[in-house]
């Protein structure tokens, strides 16, 4: 029987509250993985506990890892990761998580068997040809171009070319694993423009703290050497992509609201905030923190923060401070880089008190849902004027009223919804559960931050 759909809470007075965020899922599953295919046992710290986190988790653990919890608490798990043999015969269920579809292959590929993937209805829909290609070329053998399929290796690694323009996963996947590789890896794109570069910068920052060589200085093209992957301890940032619907509701309620523990540097996505936010009608300010994550290059004993210079002192953190004055601003923005933000951004689009045109995110249809006819849908689906480009969409002014919004399976789908809900009484949002996906707390969290004051 479906879950009744959630009444999504509206704002009678501007929010202030203080939203500590769990970990990043890009840098949880990353760092798993890195952990899996080290040289070392390591630790990774206060990583995400969600769907597509576990996912990643009972992955490696398919192909031979062992991963003990030693520590939980509300802000992650601290995994002890002891690698092993990566092992063939196993099935890996890939949920709806891209960076496990796409990351997990080509280690799979150097597995002493064939290993088996599959996953959610939906995923079966979304891109991996370019990787299954790729994967092909460089000596895989793949009974399928699409999800359910096999791999066997072995893979030599060496050259190859692919379009990644339908995901920077397809690239991502690949540089993991690549220094494992008997060649290592060059890839070359070669179409569109890649989207969401943040999170291949962010998959070469890590690799390199972990002593792998990357060379990414030519455009479209990314070289790893072969070479062992150095066991690290690493500690996982706030994901500050899942900030963002918490952001948005001060600039909805004309409230601030703070997130503490924000990286002064980073490479995750959820840092253009700062200016889109800005450039949408809030005053977005630093506030000193009380955490700092430190980084070193010592053998087995470094804490490394992605996104951090691992051989600096420290990267540090402050508290980020977001002020709205319940007036929001249309705005004209390109987010190929940061496509992951648009649900977020369309929601204030649809409340906004001028037009707003996204650009740059036709991938997005090839994510959890076709994010943009979604978003189009459910706008209108509430009196809203959502209109889909090639690239992206057009959202001008119009009064919206309640009804069901419809998450179509996709935790940004869920999350947009709720913001409009803080303007709009009787919006409901459809299957919220959906948002264990990254943030399984999102509906105690969201109700925390209404109530505090």
């Amino acid at each position: 029987m479906p879950a009744p759909h959630w009444p999504a809470p509206t704002a009678t007075t501007p929010v202030t509250a203080t939203v500590p965020l769990p970990g990043s899922k890009s840098v949880t599953n990353r760092a798993l993985l890195l952990a899996a295919l080290a040289d070392g046992p390591g630790v990774v710290r206060q990583a995400l506990r969600s769907r597509d986190a576990d996912l990643m988790a009972a992955a490696m653990r398919a192909l031979g890892t062992t991963l003990t919890p030693i520590r939980e608490t509300s802000a992650g798990v601290d995994w002890q990761v002891t690698p092993g043999p990566i092992r063939g015969g196993a099935r890996i269920d890939v949920g709806l998580a891209g960076t496990v579809m796409r990351f997990v292959p080509p280690v799979a590929a150097l597995a002493d068997g064939p290993v088996s993937f599959d996953g959610d209805p939906h995923a079966r829909k979304r891109p991996m040809g370019p990787i299954l290609d790729a994967l092909r070329a460089l000596g895989a053998r793949i009974d399928n171009d699409a999800l359910p399929f096999t791999i066997s290796g072995p893979l030599a690694g060496g050259e190859v070319t692919l379009d990644a323009s339908g995901s920077s996963q397809f690239v991502s996947g690949l540089l993991l694993a690549a220094a494992r590789f008997e060649k290592g890896i060059t890839i070359r794109h070669v179409g569109p423009p890649v989207p969401s570069l943040p999170h291949i910068e962010m998959t070469v920052e890590m690799l390199r703290a972990v002593g792998v060589r990357v060379e990414a200085g030519e455009r479209d093209m990314w070289r790893v050497e072969p070479g062992p992957i150095a066991a690290r301890d690493m500690t996982v940032e706030p994901d500050l992509s899942n900030a963002a619907p918490f952001l948005a509701a001060a600039l909805v309620t004309g409230g601030t609201v703070t997130i503490p523990a924000w990286p002064l540097h980073t490479t995750q996505a959820g840092d253009a905030l700062r200016d889109l936010l800005t450039a949408m009608g809030s005053t977005v300010t630093r506030a000193p923190g009380d955490s700092t994550a430190s980084g070193t290059t010592a053998a087995g004993s470094g804490t490394i923060a992605a996104g951090s210079d691992a051989t600096a002192a420290g990267s540090g953190t402050t508290d980020l401070v977001v002020t709205g004055t319940g007036h929001i601003t249309g705005i004209d923005v390109d987010l190929r880089d940061v496509g992951e933000l648009t649900p977020t951004i369309a929601a204030l689009a649809a409340l906004a008190s001028s037009p707003s045109r996204i650009r740059g995110v036709s991938h997005l249809r090839g994510h959890e849902t076709d994010r943009l006819a979604a978003l189009a849908t459910e706008i209108n689906r509430l009196g809203g004027d959502a209109e889909e480009t090639d690239d992206g969409l057009i959202i001008r002014p119009r009064p919206l009223h309640g009804g069901t919004f419809h998450s179509y399976d996709d935790h940004r789908m869920a999350t947009a919804g709720a913001v409009i809900g803080l303007a709009v009484p009787g919006v409901e949002v459809e299957n919220i559960a959906t948002t264990a996906k990254t943030l399984p707390e999102f509906v105690q969290m969201w109700t925390a931050m209404l109530e505090a004051r």
